[in-house]
């Protein structure tokens, strides 16, 4: 079995595609789905969650307003710790919601810490309607030496179901990992 990192950026706070708020996020509800269907296939799994060292707001509006700005500069916004033994992984999912049409760019910061030559890189997101718009190969741009696994992009409000626990469990059976 190949040693596994599932890596993950989730703000939490106000979600207006649900209507309601969520401490976690749904792409960290997303990925505690993953970690446990991996972890039943016998993986051995290190989860890392992105924290941004200036927390988001929980305004959805305001989360808005500043992820605009970010993606204007161009900024590569710092988060917290990193993964330790980044080059013992096989396998490395990444994880993010969808923003601005783009993933956040704190993911950016991330893609670009880090060398992914010789991994397999999955990448996983939650969206409120517009699919994964084009960040999967964006991923696989910025994973340079990487072999793209194939992503899996979910709404918030399917991250929240049962049915998505089964759409991802159905997805990793089909990546043979």
């Amino acid at each position: 079995m190949s040693k596994v990192l599932v890596c993950f950026f989730s703000a939490g706070g106000e979600d207006v595609s649900v209507g309601e708020s969520n401490e976690l996020g749904n792409t960290a509800m997303m990925a505690q789905e993953i970690i446990k269907k991996l972890n039943e296939d016998g993986h051995s799994v290190t989860s890392f969650r992105i924290q941004p060292t200036i927390p988001y707001p929980d305004s959805y509006d305001q989360k808005l307003v500043k992820a605009t700005e970010e993606r204007a500069m161009q900024e590569r916004p710092e988060y917290e710790g990193d993964v330790a033994d980044f080059d013992d992984y096989d396998t490395v999912f990444v994880g993010f919601p969808i923003w601005c049409s783009d993933m956040p760019m704190i993911m950016y910061t991330f893609l670009e810490k880090h060398v992914f030559t010789g991994k397999i890189v999955v990448p996983f997101c939650t969206h409120g309607g517009s699919g994964e718009v084009d960040t999967f190969r964006k991923v696989a741009e910025k994973a340079v030496g990487s072999a793209p696994g194939q992503g899996l992009a979910m709404s918030g409000d399917l991250a929240r179901k049962p049915g998505g626990a089964k759409q991802i469990s159905y997805w990793i059976d089909q990546l043979a990992i």
